[in-house]
């Protein structure tokens, strides 16, 4: 990357279980053109076992995660990556920035309603959809203060994508689109 070249983008698609997190992450890391995790992949079996049968995370669970997820934003700080991860409190977030100073957050935001039905549909997923109170009784909504940006999962994917290409006005335009501007 030369100086006069931006950061690519790293960022954090945040939301509740059920929020289209892989989706609109795997989407948006194709059209940034960078590197794209999925944080359940960086679960330890314990996590997931305790999850898939209703039992909530509590702290000493997610803290050895959250530094995985950390360390992968940090491997990617410089070249951008797309890492979706729940990310439901602050201080969650607050790591996450600790080991990635450049991290943006974009919370899929939306209805109970709206995620318990998408959740309905994605048979096989470890995740009960049992635990999507303690969900939303956990998530902390960005604060003024945190980098990030609210989208509303009620929307299509590609909708979803360009409002953050919008946002940004990244990586939309030819080289000499960009020189022009």
């Amino acid at each position: 990357m030369t100086a006069q070249q931006p950061a690519r983008p790293l960022v954090v698609v945040m939301g509740v279980s059920g929020s289209g997190k892989t989706t609109v992450g795997a989407a948006l890391s194709q059209r940034l053109r960078v590197p794209f995790a999925d944080a359940d992949d960086f679960h330890p079996a314990a996590n997931i076992v305790k999850m898939a049968s209703g039992h909530a995370l509590d702290d000493r669970d997610r803290w050895p995660w959250l530094e995985k997820i950390g360390a992968w934003l940090h491997e990617h700080e410089l070249d951008g990556g797309v890492m979706t991860c729940s990310a439901l409190k602050r201080r969650y977030r607050d790591q996450l920035r600790h080991h990635a100073h450049r991290v943006e957050f974009v919370h899929l935001h939306g209805t109970r309603e709206v995620i318990a039905a998408r959740q309905a549909g994605r048979p096989g997923h470890f995740m009960p959809s049992s635990l999507l109170t303690s969900q939303f009784a956990t998530l902390e909504a960005l604060a003024p203060d945190e980098h990030g940006l609210v989208l509303d999962v009620a929307q299509p994917v590609d909708v979803l994508v360009q409002q953050y290409v919008d946002a940004h006005r990244v990586l939309d335009a030819s080289p000499s689109q960009k020189e022009n501007r």
